[in-house]
């Protein structure tokens, strides 16, 4: 009777040491290797002229700049400023992620 008890006790230990060989390191590996990639490739494409995003601020701000104050007051009140540069902001980063090879 001991020794049956050993051998399932020792058959669920390999089931268990199996799945977390197999499956969870190296899922944990696969993506930490994923998130390291797009971590550096949006840190050196942000570094280069290729992320658009400073140019995006300006050139919105210089849009609103000629608005007058009765259409400032609604466009304040709804934050649209914000939104839009949030919105492209958002567009300029899923082009950029979607052009990573490993991910796109």
């Amino acid at each position: 009777m001991p020794a049956a008890l050993f051998g399932i006790l020792m058959s669920a230990l390999r089931t268990m040491l199996g799945f977390v060989l197999r499956s969870a390191i190296v899922k944990f590996v696969t993506f930490f290797a994923l998130f390291f990639v797009v971590k550096e490739f949006v840190a050196v494409l942000i570094s280069s002229d290729l992320y658009p995003g400073a140019t995006q601020a300006s050139a919105l701000s210089s849009a609103f700049s000629g608005l007058p104050p009765s259409v400032w007051y609604f466009l304040d009140l709804f934050s649209i400023s914000t939104g839009i540069s949030t919105v492209l902001s958002a567009y300029a980063t899923r082009f950029i992620i979607r052009r990573i090879p490993v991910i796109g």
